[in-house]
């Protein structure tokens, strides 16, 4: 493991015994501490990088003040511009920022567009309430409006403030607000979520020894026949899916150990947003709490489903919704395939500037575009075997598509990754091609079988009536 993965480490297994401290502590004072403690881990992690995050949030404060209507854009506009002039920074003269001010940067990024949209529901919801002289209905909307000191609480709150999850002010506020945490689930859900971690922990440092990234750079790679040039996709994926189980598995336990995200399991919590149904609980009936709110992946779905498109629902789960919610709804587009594909480019362009982020997060697009088209024009006239066999090829082609994506994801360069792509003659892009050009051609086909039936169809009618 490198230095810079261990101070992560590091800092992940603090936070977890010191979530449980948390519960013991005032709203006030738990406000102060946990801003004190993510400042600290951001002076003593970035030094004066820090000034980029203070900027950021303090760039967003002025935006809500000024014009909270168009908040939310603006905020969009502000932070994004802001990542650009903060991957640049050396083009001015300026340091560059350490690989943990950028993760905090990457998290403050999505919190303050959050916090903006948040806000200016606010606003909208008490003039309707002022004109209708009824309360709002809107579920886990803000109750007042945060003040500075609110914000920047929120920015460098230490609990995922590097590794994430990302959630909302709103969860940030129920968190200080709880009325008895103490008495609130914590040791079984997060022994739970940390079970696995010393597996995952143990084949990520066993696989990556035999099977390094930087490999695949050489000369001698290219000699290999060509299976186990396709094959060595396969083990980077895997070890770059346990690395982040670790990591994100890591990060939920310390949002557990302190409370944070904590809710009924009737208020129907979603990764990132929270609570999606007002729930008052039976006074008779103990209440079951679940932290879906914090939830940032799920191992066996993200390996196990069958779709492209249902991969990244299980992938950075909390990153997802705020890509729904805030990034999707707005797409220039109309079309899915093209939605998501406007989605994958602001992902591609908030992860960094590096040409493998694009070339792998916009394969995404096509690759639902060609299980679109084998669902429509292939499984649909399937039985329910021939459905399962299906099921179980487009399961296998998913897993290959990500291993194949994540070569660009980790390589980086665009030189890399096509060398990479070209040393397997770029199977997945001609397999995602053919496919659709298959779709297209069967589902010319069916349109003239119905065509050609609805026309015998007629010639019966008539028949009839002429006898």
């Amino acid at each position: 493991m490198s230095p810079d993965e261990l101070v992560y480490l590091g800092i992940l297994a603090a936070s977890i015994p010191v979530g449980f401290l948390f519960r013991y502590l005032s709203p006030p004072v738990k406000q102060g501490a946990a801003l004190l403690l993510g400042l600290i881990i951001s002076l003593a992690t970035c030094g004066l990088h820090t000034l980029h995050s203070v900027c950021t949030v303090l760039g967003t404060w002025l935006i809500i003040k000024i014009n909270w209507r168009s908040a939310p854009a603006l905020s969009l506009a502000w932070t994004f511009l802001y990542l650009l002039f903060f991957r640049l920074v050396t083009w001015f003269g300026l340091p560059q920022p350490t690989p943990f001010a950028n993760a905090i940067q990457l998290l403050l990024t999505l919190k303050m567009v959050s916090l903006a949209n948040e806000i200016q529901s606010y606003h909208l919801e008490k003039k309707k309430e002022v004109s209708a002289f009824t309360k709002s209905p809107v579920v886990g909307g803000l109750s007042y409006e945060p003040s500075l000191y609110d914000i920047i609480s929120y920015s460098y709150c230490y609990v995922g403030i590097m590794t994430g999850p990302f959630f909302r002010y709103q969860t940030y506020a129920d968190w200080l607000q709880q009325s008895n945490p103490v008495s609130l689930p914590g040791k079984e859900p997060c022994l739970q979520r940390l079970k696995m971690v010393p597996i995952f922990g143990a084949l990520f440092i066993a696989i990556n020894s035999v099977f390094p990234l930087s490999y695949v750079r050489t000369d001698e790679f290219l000699e290999h026949n060509y299976f186990y040039r396709f094959f060595y996709m396969v083990t980077i994926f895997f070890v770059f899916r346990m690395r982040f189980y670790s990591a994100w598995c890591g990060a939920e336990a310390g949002c557990i150990s302190a409370g944070l995200g904590c809710y009924p399991q009737g208020a129907l919590s979603k990764p990132g947003g929270g609570p999606t149904v007002k729930y008052s609980p039976d006074p008779n009936t103990a209440v079951e709490y679940d932290f879906k709110t914090i939830q940032n992946i799920d191992c066996y779905n993200t390996d196990f489903c069958v779709k492209v498109r249902h991969g990244m629902r299980y992938w950075n789960m909390t990153v997802q919704w705020w890509l729904h919610h805030y990034i999707y709804p707005n797409a220039p587009f109309r079309a899915y395939a093209l939605r998501a594909g406007w989605t994958m480019l602001i992902s591609a362009y908030w992860h960094g500037l590096h040409a493998g982020y694009y070339l792998s997060f916009l394969t995404i697009p096509l690759c639902i575009a060609a299980e679109s088209a084998m669902e429509a024009s292939v499984r649909a006239r399937l039985g329910p075997t021939g459905q399962n066999i299906f099921d179980w090829i487009h399961w296998f082609l998913k897993m290959r598509a990500y291993d194949y994506m994540c070569m660009g994801f980790v390589l980086l360069k665009a030189s890399d990754t096509i060398h990479y792509w070209s040393s397997i003659y770029f199977i997945i892009h001609i397999i995602a091609v053919v496919c659709i050009g298959v779709g297209q051609v069967m589902k010319g086909g069916k349109k003239r079988e119905r065509r050609e039936r609805g026309e015998g169809e007629k010639e019966d009618v008539v028949r009839e009536k002429a006898e």
